[in-house]
């Protein structure tokens, strides 16, 4: 297979067709069911988009209200799964956690092995509903607080915020979580997702699938990128007493030197898009209204700086995981739960995905060159 063309990575690579999203070339849109994410997460909350995701279509008011109550019905942490998250250690990764809850939810669901459209799109719901309490419970038990029970009052971010948090989320915050679980829902044959389709593609279950996906996206050239941001920010130093334009200095020194060191730099560049991220202009404007908010203008002093030094320097353009990792911070969520939050919004482009290939399935596997030893003797 000497003249074998290798794809490194599947660069390049079309693998099969999908109707869930698209990266519009055109007028560089990411696109969900043909909408542009930017106007969906002007205009929609995140309830609507995770049904449009799975149904094609934007719900109306009553389906609005029907779906909604089957997702707040299903937001309580089950005391097993509680059980098993106590006996995690706290040195585990916050994915860890994620990770063993939906192989635990799979494991306990009355639809294990029923992989009928119908027990997917259930199991697809609930998966939803329950992550947010895995999430939250795990920061707070971080941090010694009990648990906080879940509000059918509030809408889904809201919620999330509240067993976070234990308080009464404030609007703009809500509306800036909200976002960037829009931003996060999908976004086609990534990493994680091509995972999840490869599991489904053997047959196996939803859950097996989503298992494998967060197994994905933990690593840093994936959804990590948004915690290695907040570390970069951390190892330049974070001042609350610094003003905008001293931060900003600092943060280009510190990028010409980790340029200079050839250092990988995250939250920069994306395989995607070759005119910048589509989905950083909606989160930024996010983040401003949280800094504006929290009144930290040295975080936008930062944030400008390495975004600056950069540019000049490689005309890289940052992606929706730089923006994403301050606007957490902002709200109070520790670093390492930032990838879990991007798990809670994944769910939703996940398990499209996995109804999608199951409906025309085909095993995913491919070849290989083999370039070890001929055949040898012993």
């Amino acid at each position: 297979m000497a003249d074998t063309e290798i794809k490194k990575g599947l660069a390049g690579v079309v693998v099969d067709y999908t109707a869930v999203s698209k990266v519009n070339a055109e007028t560089n849109s990411l696109l969900y069911r043909g909408y542009p994410v930017q106007e969906l997460a002007a205009t929609c909350n995140f309830e609507e988009v995770a049904y449009l995701l799975w149904n094609c279509e934007l719900p109306s008011q009553d389906q609005l209200a029907e779906f909604s109550s089957r997702e707040r019905a299903g937001r309580a942490l089950d005391p097993a799964l509680k059980t098993i998250i106590d006996a995690l250690p706290v040195q585990a990764h916050p994915m860890d956690v994620c990770r063993t809850a939906a192989s635990v939810l799979g494991a306990r669901h009355p639809l294990a092995e029923d992989s009928s459209p119908e027990a997917n799109m259930t199991k697809a719901i609930d998966l939803w509903a329950a992550m947010p309490a895995v999430v939250a419970y795990d920061q707070r038990r971080r941090r010694g607080q009990d648990i906080v029970e879940p509000r059918e009052d509030l809408g889904y971010s809201a919620n999330f915020l509240w067993m976070t948090f234990g308080e009464d989320p404030v609007d703009e915050v809500v509306q800036a979580f909200d976002v960037s679980m829009i931003l996060y829902a999908e976004h086609s044959f990534n990493a994680s997702t091509f995972t999840a389709r490869v599991v489904t593609s053997t047959l196996s279950d939803l859950h097996s699938a989503v298992t494998a996906a967060i197994g994905a996206l933990k690593g840093p050239l994936h959804g990590g990128a948004n915690e290695a941001v907040m570390h970069t920010f951390n190892e330049i130093g974070i001042r609350s007493e610094e003003s905008m334009e001293e931060a900003a200095a600092r943060a280009r020194t510190w990028m010409e030197d980790a340029l200079r060191q050839k250092k990988k730099v995250m939250g920069f560049g994306h395989r995607v898009y070759k005119n910048g991220d589509s989905r950083v202009p909606t989160m930024k404007e996010a983040l401003d209204k949280m800094i504006a908010h929290y009144r930290r203008p040295e975080l936008q002093g930062l944030y400008n700086g390495l975004e600056q030094a950069m540019d000049q320097a490689k005309d890289i353009k940052p992606n929706l995981d730089y923006p994403a990792g301050p606007t957490y911070h902002l709200m109070g969520f520790d670093t390492p739960t930032f990838t879990p939050i991007f798990v809670a919004s994944r769910i939703t482009g996940w398990t499209a995905h996995i109804i999608e290939q199951a409906a025309a399935n085909s095993l995913i596997r491919p070849l290989s060159a083999y370039n070890g030893h001929e055949q040898r003797s012993l």
